[in-house]
């Protein structure tokens, strides 16, 4: 079948049971496209030959960073900078994670585009955060072209405050300013995801949904689709760290935009301006083959003369 909706992710579409024959995915890919449909995220072995030697340069490099005390074991961890963003522009090992080649390639098959990573954020505790969906903080038109990608850099116990995650969430409404009735073009929020926090509790309630951990071992990755709601479980014990990479990926030919600042409806986007950490260069937002930040084509001339003629008789009438 050729497939009569490529404005939807493939993992997220309603005829991925038909169009995943055609992919060919292996066992493998099988199960993470699978698993991606059906709960909204999957998890796999990220695939690196030298990840263990990675994560440590990382960690040596980055500790002094975040202001905790790494060398005393009864130190508290959560009382310093929780993450660092982007650090892939100075530290080359977090960029090769990001931009690792067959975790490209996958997310290229599973979404039907293809993936450029576009942002990083390593953290050496858990981020204690409220269960949310990065759709309000990125998102692309046509929708759902975003995903993360979170690698446990050690074993993560339950005290360790564990990534949580609602499974199938994804398939709920996309959070945006006209669903819960705000404007956000131009706005000014402290938290660019608390005017929805209630939205989100209320379809929580409504779905009876339960909450998920992942008790991550080392070197092992989780991928979540962009509406899946998740967060950061309480940290019991905070004397334990919880290092982590997450990567967030965009798709080719999308338009890129942060929600919670945009009126879609109205036409005003809050437009980011990206590159992509694989190869440092421009990804400019598109929407089909052409740039959105070209100035519209000029009406033919037949039309701006019938516009002239048009204002011309108004004025007159006052």
């Amino acid at each position: 079948m050729t497939n009569p909706l490529p404005g939807l992710p493939l993992i997220e579409s309603p005829l991925f049971p038909v169009l995943k024959a055609e992919q060919g995915l292996n066992a493998e890919e099988e199960g993470i496209a699978a698993s991606l449909y059906e709960k909204g995220y999957a998890v796999f072995d990220f695939p690196d030959a030298d990840l263990d030697a990675r994560i440590d340069r990382i960690k040596r490099n980055l500790s002094p960073r975040y202001g905790i005390d790494f060398d005393d074991p009864q130190s508290d961890k959560t009382i310093g900078e929780r993450r660092i963003q982007d650090a892939w522009a100075v530290n080359e090992d977090v960029r090769a994670i990001a931009a690792n080649e067959a975790v490209l390639d996958l997310l290229s098959k599973l979404y039907g585009r293809r993936a450029f990573p576009f942002q990083t954020l390593n953290f050496p505790v858990g981020t204690q955060q409220d269960a949310h969906s990065d759709s309000v903080h990125f998102s692309s038109l046509p929708e759902r072209f975003m995903c993360g990608v979170w690698l446990a850099m050690e074993d993560v116990g339950p005290d360790a405050g564990p990534l949580l995650y609602y499974p199938g969430s994804h398939r709920w409404p996309i959070m945006s300013n006209a669903l819960i009735g705000r404007r956000g073009y131009g706005g000014d929020l402290s938290s660019a995801q608390d005017p929805y926090g209630p939205a989100w509790r209320a379809l929580c309630e409504v779905h009876d949904a339960k909450e998920e951990v992942f008790l991550a071992h080392k070197g092992q990755a989780l991928i979540w689709c962009a509406n899946l709601l998740h967060g950061g479980s309480r940290q019991a014990d905070h004397r334990l760290t919880r290092w982590s990479q997450v990567t967030h990926y965009y798709f080719d030919d999308c338009i890129y935009y942060t929600p919670a600042f945009s009126d879609e409806a109205l036409g005003r986007l809050a437009l980011r301006e990206l590159a992509s950490i694989s190869d440092g260069q421009p990804r400019i937002s598109h929407y089909q083959g052409e740039d959105v930040r070209a100035p519209p084509p000029e009406r033919k001339a037949k039309g701006r003369s019938i516009w002239r003629k048009l204002k011309r008789v108004m004025s007159s009438a006052f």
